[in-house]
C-alpha cells in the first residue's frame, strides 16, 4: 500500500501541470471556455489528490483507511482526467474523445467525492468505537 502513495502524489502533480498548461493554451490559442473548464477540473482535482495523498500518508498505519482514501482518489483522478480529456479534445479537435467520455468522467468524479465522504464518515465512526 505504501508504494501507491507516491504514485498518487506524482499523478496529482502531473494533473496539475497538465491543467496549468491547458489553461495557458486555452488563454493564448483560443481554445475557449471548454479548454478553460478542462484546465480548472484538472487543477482542482490535482489539489484534492495531493490532500488525499497526504491523508493516506498520515494514516498509513491504518491500512484499510489509507487504502479507502486512495480508492476514492482513484475515482476522482480518473474521472477528472477522462472528463478533461473529452473537453480538451473537443476544444482542440472539434470532436469527442470517445462517446460518453465526459458523462462517464463526471459520474466518476461524483462517485469519487461521495466515496470520499463515506470514507471520512466511516473512519470517524470507527475511531470513536
Amino acid at each position: 500500500m505504501h508504494r501507491w502513495i507516491p504514485l498518487f502524489g506524482a499523478l496529482a502533480a502531473l494533473m496539475g501541470a497538465a491543467g496549468v498548461a491547458l489553461a495557458a493554451a486555452a488563454t493564448h490559442s483560443g481554445l475557449g471556455e471548454m479548454g478553460q473548464t478542462a484546465a480548472y477540473f484538472l487543477i482542482l482535482h490535482a489539489a484534492a489528490l495531493i490532500g488525499l495523498t497526504a491523508c493516506a500518508h498520515a494514516f498509513a498505519a491504518d491500512a484499510a483507511f489509507a487504502r479507502a482514501l486512495l480508492l476514492a482518489g482513484a475515482g476522482l483522478g480518473l474521472g477528472a482526467m477522462l472528463f478533461s480529456a473529452d473537453l480538451a479534445h473537443r476544444a482542440i479537435a472539434g470532436s469527442r474523445f470517445f462517446p460518453m467520455a465526459a458523462p462517464a468522467g463526471g459520474s466518476l468524479m461524483i462517485l469519487g467525492w461521495l466515496a470520499l465522504a463515506a470514507v471520512f464518515l466511516f473512519g470517524v465512526a470507527r475511531r470513536r468505537a
